[in-house]
C-alpha cells in the first residue's frame, strides 16, 4: 500500500498517522470496510455489516461471503476496478448472509489500491465499502407500491377494470400472488352489507395475478395473469369462505391478518382447494385484508409471497391496509356508477319501443348498442294515409337524467306526430318544448347537481309516403339519414342541419324531400356511428349487400364498427321502402254534388263486401263516409276524392281543396245539425285532419275484428 509522507517536524513518527487512520477506519467507521486481494478474497474487514464475522470471512471470495444473486456480474465489475477502469460508487447488489435469514440489499463501492509506483503499478487489491440498505430499499419499495396503487386505482368506473388495476399494481412488486374477491351482490349493484360479513356469503373473484418468483421486491420470471387455468383462483368464479380460516376471520372482525404458511398449517384442512393452490405456488407468507368502507364489507384481498421471497412483516400489513382502503373506495365509486348506469339503461329500455311495429308500406329493424350514452332513442310511428314517421335522436351525456330527458322528448315527438304536422313543424315545436325543459333546469336551486348542467340533444325526423314514394326529412343538430337505392347506389338527402334542440340558435328548420324507388334502404343513426370519416362509406357499402335482411344488415354495420365506438352507446334504425298493394286500396274521384254522399255509400259497401269485411264494419264505415263526404260537399271545394285503405285497420280518407278544418262540437237537443264529427268520433278508433299544398284530408281509422288476418 502507498501512504502519504509524514511532514518533517510534525512530531508524529513516520507511518504513525497512517496507522492511526487505518485503525480509526476499521474500528470506528459507520460503513463496513473490506480489503480484498487481487484474487478478490477478503484479507481484512471491520465486520460492521451485521452478520459478517471478522475471522469467519477472511480468505473467502467477496461473492461467496455475501452470496450474491449475480456473483458473475459482481466479479466482473470488481475486476474492471482492479484493472484500473475507475472506481464503483454505490452499486446496489442483492444477496444473503450466513447468519441472517432472508434476502438482503447492499450498497457497494469499490476502489483500487495502487502499488508503490502509483496508478500504473500493479494493484495491491481493492477496498470495498458495503452498507446494508435492506430496510431503506424496502421502505422505498413500499412507497413505490403505494404510488402505483394511487396512480392505477380509481381512474375507471368499471369494477372489473378497477380490480384488475389494483392487482397489477401489487404484482409482482409487492406480492407474488394476489387475489381480490368482491361480495357477489355488490357486483350486481346491491349495497354492501354492514360488517361482520355473514357466513356463507358468496364472494366472486374479480381479479387475480401471480409472478413466478419475487425476491425482496425484485421479479425473477414474468408476471402471469390470474385467469390462466390452474394458476390462481379463476376470475369470475365464486366461493364461500371456509370457516375457521384467516379469510373468514378477517371479514368477521374486519381486521387484517399476517399469517405464516407451512405444510402443516392446521386451517388448510377444511380448505383443500386453497391448500392445493398454496402448494402449487410455493406460498409461505399471507396477508388477508378485508375491503371495508364506512363499516360495510365489499370483499377481501389475499396477498401471498412465494418461493425465496422475503416473508411479509408488519410494515407490509400496514401498506396492504392502506392499499385496500384505496381499492375499496374506487370499487364503491365504480359500483355506484354501475348501479346508476344499470338504472339509466333500464329506464331507457322501458321508454323505447319493445318490439318492431308493423307499418303499412315500410319494413323496419333497429339495433340499440348499450354503452355510456343512455339518451339515444329511435321510433317508428304509423301516420294516417299509410305513411310512416322514422325518428332517431339523442340527448348528450350519460346517466339517469339523460334517460329521463330522452323519454320526455320522445313522448313529445309521438304527440306531435299524431297531429299530422310536417317534419319541420314537428322539430320546431319539439325545440320549444326543449327550451322549456332547459329553462326549468336553469331555475333549479344552485345546490342541485343539475343546476347549470348543459343540455344538448339532436333529432332527425322523416316521413315516408308510399303513395307518392317520397321521404321528407328535417333534422335538428343531427346527422341526415343515409339512403341506398335498390340498385345499390347511394342517394343524397340534401336536408339542411337545423339548430340543436337545446341550442340558443332560433333558425328555422328546412325540410328536404327525395323520391325513392320501391326497395330503397334508409339508415337513421346517432352521431356515434358516424364518428370517423369513413363511417358513411362503410355503412352505405354494407347496405348495398344483396340478399340480406334488415336485421342482418344492422348486425353487419355493428360488426364493422371501430372498437372504441361500441362503448359509447348508439342507435340505428333501418327501413326498407315499399308500396301499398293495389287490391288493398280503393280510390274514387267524386263530384261536388248533393247526391255524392249516397253514391259514396254504395261504392264503399260494394268494396268492403268484396274485401270480406263483416256487416257491422260495413255499416259503420258507410255512416262515417257519408258524414265526411257530406261535410266536404257542404263546406269544401273541389277536387273531392275518397280513398279506402285496408291493412290491420281500415282507413277512410276524404280529400277536398279547402284548407278550413272542421271542429268536433256537441250539438244541443234541438239542433238539426252539428252531429257529424261527433258520430264519426264514436265510430272510429282515431280520426284527424292533415293539410297539404292542395287542400286537406279528413281521415278515420277503425279497428278490425281479427286484425292482421287480411
Amino acid at each position: 500500500m502507498s501512504y502519504a509522507e509524514t511532514p518533517a517536524g510534525s512530531g508524529t513518527p513516520p507511518g504513525g498517522l497512517d496507522d492511526a487512520l487505518l485503525k480509526a477506519l476499521f474500528t470506528q467507521s459507520a460503513v463496513g470496510l473490506f480489503v480484498l486481494d487481487p484474487q478478490l478474497r477478503l484479507v481484512r474487514t471491520n465486520s460492521l455489516v451485521e452478520g459478517v464475522g471478522t475471522e469467519e470471512y477472511i480468505g473467502l471470495r467477496f461473492t461467496d461471503a455475501f452470496r450474491l444473486d449475480d456473483p458473475q456480474g459482481s466479479e466482473q465489475l470488481l475486476e474492471r476496478v482492479l484493472a484500473g477502469e475507475g472506481p464503483v460508487r454505490e452499486h446496489l447488489v442483492r444477496g444473503r448472509l450466513r447468519r441472517i435469514p432472508g434476502d438482503r440489499i447492499f450498497l457497494v463501492s469499490a476502489y483500487r489500491l495502487d502499488g508503490p509506483g502509483g496508478p500504473g503499478d500493479t494493484a495491491l487489491g481493492l477496498l470495498s465499502a458495503v452498507v446494508d440498505v435492506t430496510e431503506r430499499e424496502r421502505a422505498r419499495a413500499r412507497e413505490t407500491t403505494l404510488a402505483a396503487v394511487r396512480d392505477a386505482v380509481g381512474g375507471s368506473l368499471d369494477v372489473a377494470t378497477t380490480c384488475r388495476a389494483f392487482i397489477d399494481s401489487l404484482v409482482p412488486g409487492f406480492a407474488g400472488l394476489a387475489v381480490i374477491e368482491v361480495v357477489d351482490e355488490v357486483l350486481r349493484g346491491a349495497d354492501p352489507p354492514v360488517g361482520p360479513l355473514p357466513p356463507d356469503t358468496p364472494l366472486r373473484c374479480a381479479a387475480s395475478g401471480r409472478c413466478d418468483t419475487v425476491r425482496g421486491g425484485a421479479v425473477v420470471g414474468g408476471a402471469v395473469r390470474g385467469d390462466e387455468p390452474g394458476r390462481t383462483s379463476p376470475v369470475g368464479g365464486t366461493r364461500r369462505l371456509p370457516p375457521r380460516t384467516p379469510y373468514a376471520l378477517a371479514v368477521a372482525d374486519l381486521r387484517p391478518r399476517l399469517v405464516p404458511l407451512t405444510a402443516d398449517t392446521p386451517w388448510l384442512d377444511p380448505d383443500p382447494a386453497g391448500a392445493h393452490r398454496l402448494a402449487e405456488t410455493g406460498a409461505h407468507s399471507l396477508i388477508v385484508v378485508p375491503l371495508t368502507l364506512r363499516g360495510a364489507v365489499l370483499g377481501l384481498v389475499s396477498l401471498y409471497r412465494c418461493g425465496a421471497a422475503e416473508p411479509f412483516d408488519e410494515e407490509d400489513v400496514s401498506l396492504a391496509g392502506t392499499a385496500a382502503t384505496r381499492a375499496a373506495l374506487a370499487i364503491d365509486n365504480a359500483r355506484r356508477y354501475e348501479r346508476e348506469h344499470v338504472i339509466a339503461s333500464t329506464v331507457q329500455r322501458r321508454l323505447l319501443p319493445q318490439a318492431e311495429r308493423h307499418q303499412a308500406a315500410v319494413e323496419t329493424a333497429h339495433v340499440l348498442l348499450p354503452g355510456r350514452d343512455s339518451g339515444c332513442w329511435f321510433d317508428t310511428i304509423a301516420l294516417s294515409g299509410a305513411r310512416t314517421a322514422l325518428v332517431v335522436g339523442g340527448v348528450a351525456g350519460e346517466g339517469l337524467q339523460s334517460a329521463i330527458a330522452m323519454g320526455q322528448l320522445r313522448t313529445v315527438v309521438q304527440a306531435l306526430a299524431g297531429l299530422d304536422l310536417e317534419p319541420e313543424e314537428v322539430l320546431a315545436r319539439l325545440k320549444e318544448t326543449a327550451d322549456r325543459l332547459a329553462h326549468e333546469r336553469a331555475a333549479l336551486p344552485p345546490s342541485d347537481s343539475l343546476h347549470g348542467e348543459e343540455l344538448r340533444a339532436g333529432c332527425v325526423y322523416g316521413v315516408y309516403d308510399p303513395f307518392t314514394r317520397t321521404c321528407t326529412v328535417a333534422r335538428a343538430g343531427h346527422p341526415a339519414p343515409l339512403i341506398v337505392g335498390p340498385d345499390g347506389q347511394r342517394i343524397t338527402v340534401d336536408a339542411p342541419e337545423g339548430p340543436g334542440l337545446f341550442a340558443d340558435d332560433s333558425a328555422l328548420f328546412a325540410p328536404a324531400t327525395v323520391t325513392l324507388e320501391e326497395g330503397s334502404l334508409l339508415a337513421f343513426c346517432t352521431a356515434e356511428l358516424l364518428a370517423d370519416e369513413h363511417a358513411e362509406d362503410r355503412i352505405t357499402r354494407t347496405l348495398a349487400r344483396p340478399g340480406r335482411s334488415l336485421q342482418q344488415l344492422g348486425d353487419d354495420i355493428v360488426y364493422a364498427l371501430p372498437d372504441d365506438t361500441r362503448s359509447a352507446g348508439a342507435a340505428l334504425l333501418l327501413a326498407r321502402t315499399g308500396t301499398v298493394s293495389d287490391h288493398r286500396v280503393a280510390t274514387w274521384d267524386l263530384a261536388q254534388e248533393r247526391t255524392t254522399p249516397a253514391t259514396a255509400r254504395l261504392l264503399v259497401r260494394d268494396r268492403l263486401q268484396g274485401w270480406g269485411l263483416d256487416e257491422d264494419t260495413v255499416d259503420a264505415t258507410e255512416l262515417i263516409v257519408s258524414e265526411l263526404v257530406t261535410n266536404a260537399v257542404r263546406y269544401g271545394t273541389p277536387p273531392l276524392r275518397l280513398r279506402l285503405l285496408l291493412d290491420t285497420s281500415l282507413t277512410c280518407e276524404v280529400h277536398d281543396g279547402s284548407t278550413a278544418s272542421p271542429h268536433l262540437r256537441h250539438a244541443r237537443t234541438v239542433d238539426e245539425g252539428g252531429r257529424g264529427l261527433f258520430i264519426v268520433s264514436r265510430l272510429a278508433a282515431h280520426w284527424g285532419a292533415r293539410h297539404g299544398p292542395d287542400g286537406k284530408v279528413l281521415w278515420t281509422e277503425q279497428e278490425l275484428p281479427g286484425a292482421g288476418t287480411h
